[in-house]
Order: structure tokens, then sequence, then C-alpha cells
């Protein structure tokens, strides 16, 4: 049976790239005249199967014209390791001569074990250039092995053309293919948005060749009658065409523990679908040694319905994935290759997230539970989707060898990038080097709003105060109104200012810049999107957290918290919050309320809280708290002593039952005690529960608590935390320096 293709989203494709040759007919005609008898010599590396079915054709072309070039092959990589299926072997049954094989994976699959790959190519090529000495060298993608060559070569003075250059997937392979393209002097690419990234990326528009992938001119020519042998042949006598799954998943080296989860999942996923399952093993990437554990974990090579292969021929691949039910996994071959025969795809994960795909394919970017991987396999399943030409149309190969044939070798080796046309220069003034880098900082606190310039030193340098509005309409526009002033304000002040950071009460989302539940003092403030307005009026970046949050972060950088891996800060003002450091990161928990420390119970029948509970510590040695209790004595003519005084018209709060405590009333005395006390049982908690190195006490009221919670924590503790140090807090404006350094850390490249 004769594989059908069906025309979808074609790709035009110039038929002699025009363009390219036109610009070079001259420089060809030279070339002709001085060289006439002179053959191309022509290095292919291949370092895996993957890249040898897109490189194989090419090799075949050269093959085919031997008055034109001489073909040396180069074999290297995972080709030579009989756990990745020894597939040199197919090399030498396509009939190429291995010109040279260098053993130059180093075992251990795991990222140092790919940078000492990588190291050890490097040192084993410049024999093997030295003595070929191509003059050009063409090397395949973005594997690590590839960037080794394409060093070398750059290095040893060889001109190299780059197949498949200007793509995106989604991993650290785009980080190496586009490292590659940097140093590659010509590039061959498979779809138009390809090329235009690499014309993006200043490469010369000359030196590109739109061609498609080689793969396709197989692909699009495969004739198998006898298909079905193959298919019994892999999967046993009972498969039928369109009942039967490919599986091919490789491990995402920038997240390798979420690679092996999603990899359970997916076999999970398949042994409760039930159907005959080809398991093809992962590549040589760091994590796959754990992948094909995960596989014997699940019992895989015994389990009746899959069949795990290291390797299976190209030819009789594309019948196997052509005739397939569906193919799952997060191989390139997927979103690429397969579109060709219009075979449903289910791609997992974000290693190709960034590919160019016909409708076969369905995404599943959040693959995290078995449940929605099943839901994909019944959606995809059985279907048959039109054919795609997204990355070819069958004729690459004859545009590569014209190509080729068109290189000139009495060309300058230097490469030139052709950089877009930028503004001349202007000579600086001392006022714009002397420009001091600031973030503004917001402070919405549950009775002030408050807006200052922090500058990368955490000095304040002007700070703005207002009254908290109570409604939501007049809060924003004064917020708004307040950083527009105080931006305004930073150019005459000479500060250059990197962004905005907002401190406020509540829970909060960061991520999106969101206020999702507000505390009772401030009014109209759930649901909030602060980040959206501030951008889009100051066209800066917004961070947004929660002011406990906030406390933490300016104690990690400005405070005593500096260089401290862990530790947690207490802040007491008017309600009772705290941060927590680990392993130098802030911890926003799974829903973002980590670090609610002021909702700590110490006491089951205690004060009513804002929260709803009782006997929380926010109930006993908050603000609050003291207001309410100082209120009581007051009533009851029991707060006042010898020289204090309270004017009719100021409230009576907390400073008046510290001060009435100061100059002896006994019972405002035993109202700070056991608010200390409270706050000391909770101090107790968190050394049990995090073990900090460090506790931090902030906020107004943290210098008359200390030394209580010291006592209980002498007294409540283990004895192996009690050396742990408990200190108040030298920063006298916490939220806003805290604030600041969300701008700071991250515009100098600190990860929050």
């Amino acid at each position: 049976m004769e594989i059908s293709v069906y025309p979808h989203r074609v790709l035009c494709f110039p038929g002699p790239h025009e363009l390219y040759f036109k610009n070079l007919s001259k420089r060809k005609q030279v070339m002709e005249k001085k060289e006439n008898n002179r053959k191309l010599r022509v290095c292919v590396a291949t370092c895996n199967r993957a890249d040898y079915s897109k490189l194989a054709p090419i090799m075949f072309g050269i093959k085919m014209e031997p008055e034109f070039f001489e073909l040396d092959v180069v074999v290297l990589g995972s080709h030579l390791i009989d756990d990745y299926g020894n597939t040199y072997r197919m090399i030498e049954q396509d009939d190429f001569d291995i010109n040279t094989r260098l053993h130059t994976i180093v075992r251990g699959e795991d990222e140092a074990a790919m940078v000492e790959s990588v190291g050890l190519a490097l040192v084993k090529l410049p024999d093997v250039l030295n003595r070929l000495k191509p003059d050009i060298m063409i090397v395949h993608g973005d594997r690590f092995d590839a960037l080794a060559l394409a060093t070398s070569a750059a290095l040893m003075n060889i001109r190299i053309l780059h197949i498949e250059g200007g793509e995106v997937s989604g991993t650290i392979d785009d980080s190496i293919r586009h490292a590659i393209t940097k140093l590659a002097h010509y590039h061959v690419c498979c779809t138009r948005s390809a090329e235009q990234h690499l014309i993006s990326m200043c490469e010369d528009h000359d030196r590109i060749l739109l061609a498609g992938c080689p793969s396709y001119d197989k692909l699009l020519s495969a004739k198998n009658k006898d298909y079905m042998s193959i298919i019994r042949m892999w999967l046993g006598d009972d498969v039928k065409s369109k009942d039967y799954i490919v599986a091919l998943q490789h491990p995402v080296t920038t997240d390798i523990k979420h690679s092996l989860k999603m990899f359970e999942l997916t076999l999970d996923a398949l042994i409760s679908f039930n159907k005959r399952t080809l398991v093809l093993f992962p590549n040589i990437d760091a994590g796959s040694k754990e992948m094909v554990r995960v596989m014997r974990k699940k019992g895989i090579e015994h389990h009746p319905n899959f069949r795990a292969v290291k390797h299976v021929p190209f030819d009789q691949f594309i019948q196997l994935v052509a005739h397939a039910g569906c193919m799952i996994g997060n191989s390139s071959c997927g979103v690429r290759e397969v579109g060709a025969f219009g075979t449903p795809v289910i791609n997992l994960g974000t290693r190709q997230i960034g590919r160019e795909t016909g409708e076969n394919v369905l995404h599943v970017r959040d693959a995290d539970t078995q449940d929605k991987i099943l839901q994909a396999l019944h959606l995809q399943f059985g279907k048959q989707y039109p054919c795609s030409k997204i990355y070819g149309d069958g004729n690459a190969v004859p545009r590569i060898l014209k190509f080729l044939k068109s290189i000139d070798l009495q060309e300058p080796l230097q490469k030139k990038f052709c950089f877009p046309p930028v503004k001349d220069n202007i000579s600086q003034d001392i006022d714009h080097i002397l420009e001091t880098l600031s973030a503004l900082a917001v402070d919405l606190g549950g009775t002030n709003l408050r807006v200052a310039i922090v500058s990368m030193k955490g000095e304040i340098v002007k700070k703005y105060t207002q009254f908290n509005p109570k409604t939501y309409e007049e809060r924003i526009n004064l917020i708004l109104q307040m950083c527009v002033e105080a931006a305004a304000e930073a150019v005459k002040l000479n500060c250059r200012i990197l962004g905005v950071g907002i401190s406020t009460g509540g829970r909060v989302n960061p991520r999106e810049g969101i206020v999702l539940h507000s505390t009772k003092l401030i009014q109209e403030w759930n649901s909030v999107d602060l980040r959206t307005p501030l951008s889009d009026t100051l066209h800066l970046p917004v961070w947004v957290d929660n002011d406990g949050n906030c406390a933490a972060l300016a104690e990690r950088k400005f405070g005593q918290g500096k260089g401290l891996e862990n530790f947690v800060t207490l802040i007491t003002g008017t309600g009772i919050g705290g941060g927590i450091i680990h392993q130098h990161e802030l911890i926003h928990g799974s829903s973002f309320c980590a670090a609610e420390l002021g909702h700590i119970v110490v006491s089951l029948d205690g004060p009513d809280c804002s929260c709803g509970s009782h006997g929380c510590i926010e109930a006993y040695a908050s603000g609050m708290a003291l207001q309410r209790e100082a209120k009581k004595l007051h009533d009851e003519d029991q707060l006042l002593v010898e020289g204090m005084s309270v004017p009719k018209d100021e409230a009576v709060g907390a400073l008046h039952l510290i001060q009435a405590a100061k100059l002896g009333n006994a019972k405002a005395q035993s109202i700070l005690r056991t608010a200390g006390t409270a706050l000391g049982l909770a101090v107790v908690n968190i050394l049990h529960t995090m073990n900090p190195s460090l506790v931090i006490l902030s906020g107004v009221l943290a210098s008359h608590y200390i030394h209580t919670v010291k006592d209980v924590i002498r007294q409540q503790a283990l004895s192996s935390v009690q050396d742990v140090d408990v200190v108040v807090s030298d920063l006298v404006e916490p939220a806003l320096l805290g604030a600041a350094s969300m701008v700071l850390d991250y515009t100098t490249r600190r990860i929050y």
C-alpha cells in the first residue's frame, strides 16, 4: 500500500532560491573558472539516530555526484553506544564508508556528563579535522555534540553549513541551536519562520537557504506495500494498522525532575489506555538513565501490551508512525515528520513548545496528571488528519546540493553579520553617567499609602505619604497619581527608575500581580490587578507581594538576613505577618498563603481574631490587640497613671498602653507580658518547624517584645534550637525596602 499524502498548509519553497543564486552568480562564475576541476571536500558529522535521519538524504545526494564532491563521514556520540542501539551500523548498512569513529560520550547521563562529553569531543576533534582537511563541515540541529563539532570547525577555520537553524523548540536546545547559528557560515532552514529568525539574528540573507527538511525528501516518497510485516515485526502478529501507539519521550535537561514525573504519568496513562504500544528508549541527554529506570520500575519491558526498543531503522520507523493510531511524547519527530502522514500526535510538556505544527498535533503543555494525558489519548487515538508540508515539499536535497556547489572558497572566511541600522551615538553628560539606579516602592498599609524612591543601596531618596482611601476607585487613582509624580520627581533627582514594587496586606499572587484577598484593614481590595494599571501608566515592570514577604525580602537584601540561607522575619504592626527565606529564596506556598505567622494559634480559648478564629498571636500581640486592651483599661479608668494624659480628641491606642507600662501600670505591664509570651510561643513553634538560623522581629512593637520572647524560648524551646538568635530589625522602612528589593534584585539579574 502506498502512503498517501494530502496537501495541507503547504509552504511555497523557492525552486532555485532565486535571490541567493542571483546575488552569487558572478562569484560562482569566477569560482568555476579558477577551480574548474576542484572537488568540494565535505565532512558530514553525525551524532545520533535522529540527526542521521536528516543528514542521510544529503549524504546520498553528495555520494551520487562524485564529480563535484568528496564525502568524509565522521561518527561520534550515542551512535557508538550499545545502550542506544549501536546505530552506527545503519550508516554502514547504507553503504557509507565511516572515515572516523570518535567515542565522545562520558557516561553518567546527567548535566555534568553532557558537559564532559562536549569537552572530550573538543579534545579529539582537532586531530580528525587536521587529517581530513574538509572545505566545509555539515552540522545538524541542536545537540550538545553538534555544538562541539561547530566550535572545533570554527576555531580551525573550516566553513560550517548548519542544517535546521532558526527554529524554536522550548528547552536548552534553543540556546545550543542559536549558538551553532552564530558559529556557522551557511544556513539551511526548513520553514519561512526559521528563515526570518535567522535574518533577525543578523545572519547574512545571501547565506541562508530555505530548502525544507531533508528527511521530507524520503517521507514524501515513502512506499512500502508490505508495511504490515514491519508492524508485526515490532509489535506482534495480532496488531492491526491504526490500532497501536508509538511513544517517544526524552528528558528535558532544564527540569529533569518534572520530566521523570511526566514520563511516569505517561506510562500510567498508556497502561490504562490498554493499546499495544511501541516505546522507544530516550536519547542520551541528562536524565535518560532515570527515565529508563522508570520504564523498568513499571515493568514496561515485560508488559504484554508494550514493546520497548532502543532503536528502529528510519525506513521502518517511517512506516510505524505512518500507520499508528497515535504518537505520544515530546520528540521533535512527532511535531515535524509525523505531520507528513496526518498521524495524530500528542505533544507533552514544553520541550517542543515553540515548534510550528500541523493540526494533527494536540499539545498537553501541563502534563501533570494521568487523567489529562488519558483524556488526550481518547481525543486523538485513531483519527486521521490532513497531511502537512510545513517542514518540506520533498525537494530539499537538490536545493542543498546546488547551494553547496555555489560556495566560493575564495571568499573571506570571516563571517559578516547584518546588523540593523542604529541611531548615531550621542555624547553622554556627567549627569547621565552618575544617574542613580532606583526603584519606586509602594507600601499599602491599613492607614497610610506611601510611595518612595529607593536607591540600589537601600537609601530612601524621597518619600511621599497620603491617607489610604476607603474605596477601590479612590485608592487606585491615588496610587497612580503618586507614582506618576514620584517618577517625574526621580528625573529631577537624577534617579533612573527600573520598576515598581508594591507591598500590600492580604494574600497576593506575585506571579500575576493580583491581590487575591485583603485584610479587613483595607476595604474593597479583593481580586485586584495592581500590575496592569501601573505598568500601562508608567511603562515600567511591576512586582507585587504581601507586606510580610516584603519585610523578609528587605532583610535579605539590606538587613540582618543578608547572606543567610534560612531565616524568618516576623513583623509586628497593626496586624502580624511574616516572611520565610529558605535556601536564599522566598517561600510563597502552593496557594500563596505561606508565612501567615500572625495566625499561629497559641490558645484554643483565646481572644477573637480578625481571621474568624480564636487565640491567634495577632489577637494577642498586634497593634489592634493592644489598642483593644488599652481601650478596655481606659474605659475602666485603669489606664492612666501619674504623669500621663490622653487628649479628648485623641483615640486611645497601643502606644498609650506601652507608655502606661513604662510608668509602672501593673495591668498594662501584664497585658504586654501576655502579648510577648504569645509571640514567644509562636517563635518557639517556628523554631521547631522551620529550624531557621535567625529570627528577625520587625515593626514598631518588636523592641517591646524581644526580651519576653527570648525568655519564652529559654523556657519552652527544645535545647537544640535555643541557640538560634532572635534579633530586632534595624531597618526603619522594611515594607518599602522589601518592595524596592523585588525590583532591584530582578533588574540586577537575581531571580525572584
